[in-house]
């Protein structure tokens, strides 16, 4: 199926901002250009940004439900953003939300930005929060929450091409980043048309310089500019708005990803069905955004898939990058953010970090492969020898052929998980199941399993297996995985621990409360509960595969015994999850039947959706990773704010995907199956 977008760039390590600090000032050496005036940089923010934008008074008179947009193209030492949450909390009201976009081609280490920050002691408590937060040096998008009101996305690259990738719309332009005479790769038509794509017309910008490439750039792509005096020594400055709206032609090989998703009021009440991790992080993210939500589930809080006492923080990517690789990456990534945030010092996780065991030659001459075609940081993933893993490990692992370790991954006790994500939530729980729903003039109506019905005005499905019991989810494959682990009670044994997470053809975290869990099985289309013993087997036989040392020791305590527990995974045909709003499968396959016939023959409309229904589920396997991320994406589109991801991976999580697959696929059997083409 064709990509809905320009190509993403490279998955790889940034180069990080090489500083010299004039008077405690940052300044860039490459660029031979200070990151903000030396007379007063606080001031020159406020004279430029915020007020020729008039800020202020928009921020003043903002009555959306959706956030206010701000995106800049050049984050530098985040002073821009720090003054411009200052504006809105003096001058918002209470229930607004700021959402901030900034484009860093190059950003500061962690220690490098604390100590262009402690310049500013007035926003200090800010300021820790987003060191705190500060990503990884890694090409992407990575979402920071940084108060309950006030988001920030960095979209860490090269600025034209990350802003090709930005699924929002922005209200307001910080045209920002070194000087044109000293950074012209920046400021090029790309970068001006790529803003005009996801401005509207009452979108306005303000920019430090009013070099002539600035101006022809903007007016090229639709804005109109005008001069203001400039801040301190600059004479000029621009500043304006969009006039001539530009056609997003992203999306015109695929439409069908282009249907309009329908967008939250404040107040609403939107019913999440189902409450294992995608469920609960759903709920949880939309009740961050002041919507009442309420969440359906029969066996209560993480009882299925989503219950078992110790779950692997663990992604495998591919060899040659691909969409799946950067969507769980980025999902990683967001969930160690996430954790760090919301439970910093909980015993029921821990950020230990995950083996990925080569037990032959082949798997690693792929581990090789894959790391000469990544320069990722080594604080994400680098290349171990036997020796390495055995000593990371705690226990011995010279038999392997070296092995991959991703210093961010670990475990985390998923029940406790879910229940945190909830407990401060305005959410209700209900301990019901639906049998039916069906679409209203104002929303949905659920039959709820005690008789009695529930209206919502949006419903997101993250009911794994069973949502294909739910019409119309009956149309998405899902395939359900039964899986087996195993449990040994090592509270009085005198077991070497391990130091982290490994994984190999199954996993092994390290131990909490006194039990060593491994595990665990992979039976497709299964869904038998009941624990078996031949999987209790299997899993002994792969741990001492993996970990013999380990499993020599457990079996002293009479590790046959050990107790088991079964879950339902759900799988989809490409094992990326579905997420996002569900299509109108039978006018989907109208509008592009002729994909049957002719794959190039695209139908120009949007594909219609079925309003104010979601989904979020097929996360297989590594749901603990995934599912946060995707219930993130979720919220953000039904809240009308950015999306916390490239547009790239969002349309690799549409669950329309599968429709358009289908046609495509009938398409290519016809074609090889005609005697024309033999």
């Amino acid at each position: 199926m064709p990509h809905t977008t320009p190509s993403l760039a490279p998955l790889t390590a940034l180069t990080t901002a090489k500083l010299e600090w004039h008077d405690d000032q940052p300044h860039a050496v490459d660029f031979d250009d200070v990151y903000f005036s030396r007379e007063d940089g606080r001031r020159e923010t406020e004279h430029v940004f915020i007020q020729h934008n008039q800020l202020p008074q928009r921020f003043a008179q903002w009555q959306e439900s959706r956030p206010f947009v701000i995106a800049e193209t050049g984050f530098g030492s985040g002073l821009n953003a720090l003054c411009a949450w200052q504006a809105f909390a003096q001058h918002a009201t209470a229930q607004a939300r700021l959402h901030m976009v900034s484009v860093e081609r190059y950003p500061m280490t962690r220690k490098q930005l604390e100590q262009a920050l402690k310049g500013w002691p007035e926003f200090s408590e800010l300021a820790q929060a987003l060191v705190a937060q500060w990503p990884q040096p890694v090409v992407g998008v990575h979402r920071l929450t940084l108060t309950p009101r006030f988001t920030l996305d960095l979209y860490f690259g090269e600025a034209s091409e990350r802003l090709g990738q930005l699924d929002g719309q922005v209200d307001a332009w910080f045209l920002d980043g070194f000087a044109p005479a000293k950074n012209p790769e920046m400021w090029q038509p790309a970068l001006f048309e790529a803003m005009a794509r996801v401005s509207h017309t009452h979108t306005t910008f303000a920019t430090f310089t009013a070099a002539g490439v600035v101006k022809r750039g903007l007016a090229a792509a639709g804005f109109v500019w005008q001069k203001a005096a400039g801040f301190g020594r600059k004479r000029d400055m621009l500043h304006g708005h969009l006039a001539t709206p530009a056609a997003d032609q992203r999306r015109a090989a695929t439409p069908w990803f282009a249907g309009a998703r329908r967008t939250a009021r404040r107040g609403d009440h939107i019913a999440v069905i189902g409450a294992g991790i995608a469920g609960c992080a759903t709920a949880a993210a939309l009740a961050a955004r002041g919507y009442r939500v309420t969440l359906l589930d029969p066996a209560g809080i993480a009882q299925g898939a989503s219950g078992n006492d110790q779950a692997a923080l663990y992604i495998k990517l591919a060899v040659a990058s691909n969409l799946q690789s950067r969507f769980y990456l980025a999902a990683l990534l967001h969930l160690r953010r996430l954790l760090a945030r919301i439970a910093p010092a909980a015993d029921w996780w821990e950020g230990c970090g995950t083996l990925d065991v080569a037990l032959d030659h082949r798997q690693a001459e792929r581990q090789q492969r894959f790391l000469a075609n990544h320069a990722l940081p080594d604080t994400i993933v680098r290349g171990v020898s036997a020796a390495e893993a055995s000593h990371l490990a705690g226990s011995d692992l010279s038999h392997s052929h070296g092995a991959l370790f991703y210093p961010l991954g670990g475990w985390l006790a998923p029940r406790s998980f879910c229940l945190r994500l909830i407990e401060d939530a305005n959410i209700e729980h209900q301990a019901l199941g639906v049998n039916a729903m069906q679409q209203s003039d104002d929303g949905w109506q659920l039959s709820l399993s005690d008789g009695t019905r529930l209206n919502a005005d949006q419903v997101v499905v993250c009911a794994a297996w069973a949502s294909q019991q739910l019409a119309p989810l009956e149309q998405l494959p899902l395939m359900p995985i039964r899986g087996q682990v195993s449990c040994v009670d090592i509270s009085e044994a005198p077991i070497t621990p391990l130091r982290c997470t490994v994984c190999a053809n199954g996993y092994a975290p390290p131990p909490y409360r006194g039990q060593q869990l491994f595990g665990a099985t992979f039976t497709p289309r299964s869904l038998d509960t009941t624990p078996c013993q031949a999987d209790a087997d299997h899993n002994l036989t792969e741990l001492t595969t993996a970990l013999p040392q380990l499993a020599a020791e457990l079996k002293t305590q009479d590790a046959n015994k050990a107790s088991a527990r079964v879950g339902i995974r759900t799988a989809t045909p490409d094992k990326s999850p579905f997420a996002g709003a569900l299509p109108d499968f039978k006018q989907w396959r109208s509008l592009y039947a002729d994909l049957q016939k002719d794959a190039k023959r695209i139908n120009p409309a949007s594909g219609p959706r079925l309003d104010g229904l979601w989904v979020n589920f097929g996360h297989g396997s590594r749901g603990m990773v995934s599912a946060p991320l995707c219930a993130e994406l979720i919220a953000a589109q039904i809240s009308g704010e950015p999306a916390p991801m490239e547009l790239a991976l969002v349309d690799h999580l549409d669950p329309g995907r599968r429709v358009i697959r289908e046609l495509i696929t009938a398409e290519r059997k016809s074609r090889q199956s005609s005697p024309a083409d033999k």
